[in-house]
């Protein structure tokens, strides 16, 4: 009778960055695939990356990520937009130029 042994890996947090983004790049199914990884071990990589639990550091973004982020900032500008324009018209000029003039007072 032969005996089946359970094997645990510990992943240091640098293989775990680096699985991240390529399941990011290639999908989560294929990178565990590559890696000889559970799917859901890595699916709870990546979503504790989404949370935060795991910095990937810069440039760690999809293109898709970074469109919405775009967007977002777009609609805020926009939003905002309109507080400028009081803000012009109480002080006779813009925010920039009144900084400006009152720099070292």
């Amino acid at each position: 009778m032969s005996e089946t042994k359970c094997v645990t890996r510990k992943s240091t947090e640098d293989y775990k960055k680096v699985a991240v983004k390529l399941a990011k790049e290639i999908g989560s199914r294929k990178a565990a695939y590559e890696l000889g990884r559970v799917e859901s071990t890595l699916s709870g990589w990546i979503h504790k990356a989404q949370d935060g639990e795991i910095d990937l550091g810069a440039g760690s973004r999809t293109p898709g990520e970074s469109m919405t982020l775009a967007a977002e900032l777009k609609s805020l500008m926009d939003e905002n937009s309109g507080d400028i324009d009081n803000i012009k018209k109480t002080l006779g000029k813009s925010p920039r130029e009144w900084r400006n003039e009152n720099k070292g007072r």
